[in-house]
C-alpha cells in the first residue's frame, strides 16, 4: 500500500505560504476547554496571593517585620550612670568611678593562634584553659575580663586578634584603702554596694542608668543612633563626717597597737562632742577594698560596731555620777574598801589589792571594784538600769550605718543582788565601742547625751539631759585623775592637752565561764575643762604579757588626741616645756 503524495495547499496572498499543522493527526489536540481556564485563573490566583502576601508585609504587619528586621542589627545599649563620690567632711575623696575598658569577643568571629592566645591568656591574667571555657560559653558574646587597666586592653589591642572588643564601664577607687574600708565598704563589679556607706546609700549613689538605639554592623561595631536616647542620671555624692587624716592616724595607731602587743585585732572611735559626728572609725585587721581577692570574715569586720563585750571598769564613773545624782555619796566622801574584798550573796569580790580609805574620786582613780560596789548596792537596780538604759546600753545606735548592734542589758526585774554587785563594774551587761564612747559624750556635754552622725553635720547637736551639769563635771574630775599620776593609765596623758577617761580590762567570755584571754580598752575625752572630743580604744586579746587598758589602750588614745587636737585647730590647754623629758609614772594596777 502506497501513501499518496499529499496537495499542496494554495500559497496565501502576498506569497507567503501558510502550513496547517493542524492537519496532521499528531499535532492535532483534543484539550478540552476548561482545562486552559483552570489554568489561567490559576495563575491569576496565585498573582493575587503575592499581592495580598506584599499588601500585608508592607502595609499590616510592617511594625512586626520591622522589629525582627531591626533585631539582627539595632540594639539598645545601656548607658551607665556615674556612681557618686563618698567624700570626706573636707571634700576629700574616700570612693569614686573611673571610666575603665572590659574585654569582650565575639567567640565565632575569634581567630587567634596558638601564641596569641598564650600572650591574651596571659594580659588578662587567667590559664589557657579559662580563656578557652570563655570563649565556649557562647558563639555571639562573651566577657573575656571586665575592668582592666588601661595598658592592659592596649596591649590586647596590639596583638590585634580579630572578634576581640573592648565596652568603657565604670570602676570603683578607693584612695584611702584599707585605712577607711570599714567605713567606705565596697562595691561589687556592677557597682552595687556590699558593705558600709556603699552599702547603707547604695541607692542613692547609683543613680539612674540611661539608654540608647543604636545600629551595629556584623562586626559587632556601632554604626549609627536610631530612636530616642534617654541620658543617665548619676548618682549623689555622699559626704561624711569622717575626717581622712583623723581617720588614717587613728588606724595607723591602733595597727601599730595590735603589731607591738601581738594582739587579735583592735579599734578606735573618734566623736565630735560638738556635732556628735564621727570622726573616725577605724579597725584592724583591715583590707583594700579594691583588691579584695582572699578577703577574710575577720577583715571585713566592722569591729567597733558589730563586736560587744562586757565593759569591764569603764561602767565605774556611771556608777559614781549615780551616786552623785542621788546625793547618796559626794566627791569627797570616804569608802571603807579595806581589806580589798566583799562578800555579796556569800560570792567573794575582789580589788586587785587593798587600798584602806578611799574617797568616791579615789575609787574611780584607783579603780577599785569593792568601792563601785559598795556605791552600787546603796541605790536600787532600776536606778541603775534606767541609767545605763538611758546613755545608750542595750539599745541600737541610731546611726546611718549597716551592722550596728544593740548589745545586751537585760531587764532590772531579774538581777539578783550579785549580778546589781557584777553590773557595777562592767560584767553582766555588753556593748559595743561606738555605744561606749557615745555613752562618755554625756561626761563631756555637761550632762547631756548626743546623738552620733557618720553623716557631715552643719549645725551643733541637740542632747538629750540624763544628768546635771554639775554631776558630769564632777566625774570629769575623776576622770582626769584615772588619767594621771596615781591612777590607771598616766600613759593616757597627751602633750600639751589635758585628758581624762578610764581604763577597762576584762576576761573575754568561753562558754559558762571566763577563759585567760582579754580585752584591754580605754574611753575618755580632752581637753577636761572643755571637751572638744571622745575616743574610745579597744584592743582584743593583747599579748606580750600587758593587757591592761592602762598599758595597751590608753597610749594609743594618747596618740590619736594629740594628732586630732591639732588638726582641728584646738589650742592646747597645758603649757608645753620643750626639753624637758618627763617621767615615766607607773599606774596603779587596776581591778577587774
Amino acid at each position: 500500500m502506497s501513501l499518496g503524495r499529499a496537495k499542496p495547499r494554495p500559497a496565501a496572498p502576498g506569497g507567503v505560504r501558510s502550513v496547517n499543522y493542524a492537519t496532521s493527526p499528531l499535532l492535532a489536540s483534543k484539550t478540552p476547554p476548561w482545562r486552559s481556564r483552570f489554568i489561567v485563573a490559576l495563575v491569576g490566583l496565585a498573582f493575587l496571593v503575592l499581592i495580598g502576601r506584599a499588601v500585608y508585609i508592607q502595609i499590616i504587619g510592617t511594625d512586626f517585620y520591622q522589629k525582627e528586621g531591626e533585631k539582627r542589627f539595632a540594639h539598645t545599649m545601656e548607658v551607665q550612670a556615674s556612681r557618686g563620690r563618698i567624700l570626706d567632711r573636707n571634700g576629700l575623696v574616700l570612693a569614686t568611678s573611673v571610666p575603665t575598658p572590659s574585654v569582650w569577643a565575639i567567640p565565632k568571629d575569634f581567630e587567634a593562634d596558638t601564641r596569641q592566645r598564650r600572650q591574651l591568656a596571659r594580659l588578662l591574667d587567667m590559664p589557657v584553659s579559662e580563656l578557652e571555657e570563655r570563649l565556649a560559653r557562647s558563639r555571639n558574646f562573651t566577657w573575656l575580663a571586665r575592668q582592666v587597666d588601661e595598658p592592659v586592653w592596649d596591649a590586647v589591642k596590639a596583638l590585634d586578634i580579630k572578634g576581640v572588643y573592648q565596652e568603657r564601664e565604670y570602676k570603683r577607687k578607693y584612695p584611702e584603702g584599707e585605712a577607711a574600708a570599714h567605713v567606705v565598704g565596697f562595691a561589687n563589679i556592677e557597682e552595687k554596694g556590699l558593705e558600709g556607706i556603699e552599702l547603707r546609700f547604695d541607692e542613692a549613689l547609683r543613680g539612674s542608668d540611661g539608654s540608647r538605639t543604636v545600629l551595629r554592623d556584623r562586626l559587632g561595631r556601632v554604626v549609627e543612633d536610631v530612636g530616642d536616647k534617654l541620658d543617665p542620671v548619676n548618682g549623689r555624692d555622699i559626704q561624711l563626717a569622717i575626717d581622712s587624716k583623723v581617720q588614717f592616724f587613728a588606724y595607723q595607731r591602733v595597727r601599730d597597737a595590735v603589731a607591738e602587743h601581738k594582739a587579735r585585732a583592735g579599734s578606735v572611735v573618734v566623736l565630735d562632742v560638738q556635732t556628735g559626728e564621727v570622726l573616725a572609725l577605724a579597725n584592724y585587721p583591715s583590707y583594700n577594698p579594691a583588691v579584695r581577692k582572699g578577703m577574710t570574715g575577720a577583715q571585713i569586720r566592722n569591729r567597733a560596731l558589730t563586736d560587744i563585750f562586757e565593759p569591764g571598769s569603764t561602767m565605774k564613773p556611771f556608777i559614781a555620777a549615780l551616786a552623785l545624782e542621788k546625793k547618796v555619796v559626794t566627791p569627797a566622801t570616804p569608802i571603807q574598801t579595806a581589806p580589798g574584798r566583799i562578800l555579796v550573796s556569800g560570792l567573794p569580790i575582789s580589788d586587785a589589792h587593798p587600798h584602806g580609805v578611799l574617797t568616791v574620786a579615789e575609787v574611780i582613780q584607783k579603780s577599785s571594784n569593792v568601792g563601785t560596789v559598795k556605791m552600787a548596792m546603796q541605790m536600787q537596780p532600776r536606778e541603775m538600769w534606767e541609767l545605763y538604759a538611758q546613755v545608750g546600753f542595750g539599745q541600737k545606735p541610731q546611726i546611718d550605718f549597716p551592722g550596728a548592734v544593740t548589745g545586751r542589758l537585760r531587764p532590772y526585774k531579774t538581777w539578783r543582788p550579785i549580778e546589781q554587785a557584777t553590773m557595777s563594774y562592767g560584767y553582766g551587761l555588753s556593748a559595743s565601742l561606738l555605744q561606749l564612747a557615745r555613752a562618755y559624750t554625756v561626761f563631756a556635754r555637761d550632762g547631756e547625751l548626743l546623738p552620733v552622725s557618720i553623716l557631715r553635720q552643719t549645725e551643733a547637736a541637740a542632747g538629750q539631759r540624763v544628768m546635771s551639769a554639775q554631776t558630769a563635771r564632777a566625774v570629769r574630775e575623776m576622770l582626769r585623775m584615772a588619767a594621771g599620776p596615781g591612777g590607771t593609765a598616766p600613759k593616757a596623758q597627751a602633750i600639751g592637752y589635758s585628758v581624762g577617761g578610764k581604763t577597762g580590762t576584762a576576761r573575754k567570755q568561753e562558754g559558762k565561764g571566763y577563759s585567760n584571754r582579754y580585752r584591754a580598752w580605754f574611753v575618755g575625752l580632752a581637753p577636761v575643762d572643755k571637751p572638744r572630743i571622745v575616743v574610745a580604744v579597744m584592743v582584743d586579746e593583747p599579748g606580750k604579757g600587758q593587757y591592761y587598758g592602762g598599758d595597751v589602750a590608753a597610749p594609743v588614745f594618747s596618740q590619736v588626741v594629740q594628732q586630732t587636737l591639732r588638726m582641728m585647730g584646738v589650742p592646747p590647754d597645758l603649757a608645753v616645756k620643750p626639753g624637758i623629758v618627763s617621767k615615766t609614772v607607773p599606774a596603779e594596777i587596776e581591778s577587774f
